[in-house]
């Protein structure tokens, strides 16, 4: 598919891995090595968009774009919506939101996201996985979503979702590392937005929403404004991203190169 555009929002500070972007992964600035997955999607435009010169100064030489975008931009939806404005995509154009801790993001799940937008009414999609590990249902740090039948996103929570009250008790308790084959139902969302410049625009617009502040999930001031979410099982298997030390040590294990 040809005609979408992706932007990876790329911000210096972090709290939990300070000059997250610059970190290297197999010797490669990560922000690079996830705009070189990004690249294999054949997107009209790849830009990455970030606060900080040390940042564009790496993506410029490994030759991307690059925008410089505001400081105090509060979420990378915020600084997508910037370099759309600037670079006046209109309203029906699709813009995919790839974080820039994502070096591993396979390029097939953002043609589907972008295929499914385009072929769709919604003005905004994400994508899911199975969960495969207890402990992950339970770990706080792994949104969990829950969709109807139409695959249009219900909830997301750092929770729990759905509660099987018959199986989680002993669940629970069954150690690491159990596989969950046979107990279907859990999903992980995965972080990556497909928009339409419109849609992307009045969720801006909004207010954060109480749910939104409870969970620390942005997604849910869509939700809560009745705004639908197309939710699409990922066609294949999505790695985490690099939010730890540890994080970091697991990608550069991988055996994946960018």
């Amino acid at each position: 598919m040809t005609g979408f555009h992706v932007v990876i929002p790329a911000r210096y500070g972090s709290s939990r891995l300070p000059a997250k972007p610059l970190a290297l992964i197999h010797g490669v600035p990560m922000v690079v090595q996830t705009a070189r997955s990004v690249a294999r999607s054949s997107p009209a435009t790849l830009i990455v968009a970030t606060d900080d010169q040390r940042i564009a100064s790496v993506v410029e030489a490994a030759g991307f774009a690059v925008m410089m975008t505001r400081e105090d931009h509060a979420s990378g939806s915020d600084r997508v919506l910037e370099v759309a404005e600037r670079m006046r995509w209109s309203d029906d154009s699709i813009v995919i939101n790839v974080q820039g801790d994502e070096p591993l993001m396979p390029p097939q799940v953002i043609v589907q996201l972008a295929s499914a937008l385009a072929e769709g009414s919604q003005g905004v999609a994400t994508l899911c996985e199975r969960l495969e590990r207890i402990e992950d249902v339970f770990n706080p740090n792994v949104v969990k979503v829950v969709s109807d039948r139409e695959q249009n996103g219900m909830y997301f929570s750092r929770a729990p979702i759905p509660w099987r009250r018959s199986d989680f008790a002993k669940l629970s308790e069954s150690g690491n590392g159990q596989r969950m084959d046979d107990q279907p139902g859990w999903f992980r969302h995965i972080g990556i937005y497909g928009w339409r410049v419109g849609m992307l625009r009045r969720f801006v617009s909004l207010p954060p929403s109480g749910l939104e502040q409870t969970e620390v999930l942005e997604q849910l001031r869509l939700l809560e404004a009745g705004i639908r979410i197309r939710v699409l099982e990922a066609v294949m298997s999505v790695p985490g991203g690099v939010d730890t030390a540890a994080d970091l040590e697991r990608v550069n294990r991988s055996t994946g190169r960018t």
